[in-house]
């Protein structure tokens, strides 16, 4: 068992059910869908759904979150420079988390799963989040950046027509995330660099997933 791989593969980036249903399916495992209502102990898709939703509650409150300092200097750099910024995340867990960490207020718009299904927007790989999350800062989707760690993200970012697709390796998956559409990959955004527009240019937007958050 390759918990790693099997993460990145079936899992990250992916709405929470849909998540379940890929690795389950990875491994010839049939369960019913059951009901959305389903507690943590029924062994069905939304019921392994809630168990999984309060195992990641409880060790949000136990360990707090991983922050990369590097990519959130550069998101207040691209702030700075006048940029919108989105938080696109399959997780309805993303405003949790974005506040356990301090960084709700670096976002203009926050497009997660609760926003997701109240949408009716199909999650990651699909491009719609991403799409939402251009037309929501009011601009155009070629003329914006997505920055994601997860294939399935990186995916919605190139089919959503971002002008630029960077994939950010954190696990050693560079060409992976190549192959799913990153047209450039680094390790951290603080390997990217901004260079100013003249004020005649169009200011472009940037939007990026929440990595690694259910």
């Amino acid at each position: 068992c390759d918990m790693e791989g099997d993460y990145r593969r079936d899992v990250d980036g992916k709405p929470r059910h849909d998540g379940i249903r890929s690795v389950l399916a990875s491994r010839g495992i049939t369960l019913p869908e059951g009901q959305p209502d389903d507690g943590p102990d029924r062994e069905t898709i939304f019921g392994l759904g809630a168990r999984k939703n309060g195992l990641f509650r409880e060790a949000l409150a136990r360990s707090g979150v991983e922050v990369f300092e590097g990519s959130v200097a550069f998101i207040r750099r691209l702030r700075d420079e006048g940029l919108k910024t989105a938080a696109v995340s399959s997780s309805k867990n993303a405003a949790a988390v974005l506040e356990a960490a301090g960084l709700a207020d670096l976002f203009d718009i926050r497009v997660d799963g609760l926003e997701s299904e109240r949408l009716g927007l199909r999650g990651k790989p699909a491009p719609d989040t991403f799409v939402h999350a251009a037309r929501g800062l009011g601009g155009d989707a070629a003329r914006a950046l997505g920055g994601e760690d997860a294939l399935a993200g990186v995916e919605a970012i190139q089919a959503a027509g971002y002008g630029l697709v960077v994939g950010i390796d954190r696990s050693g998956q560079a060409a992976a995330l190549r192959e799913h559409g990153a047209g450039l990959v680094v390790q951290d955004l603080a390997q990217l660099q901004i260079v100013s527009a003249p004020p005649t240019m169009d200011r472009r937007s940037a939007t990026g997933g929440l990595p690694g958050w259910p």
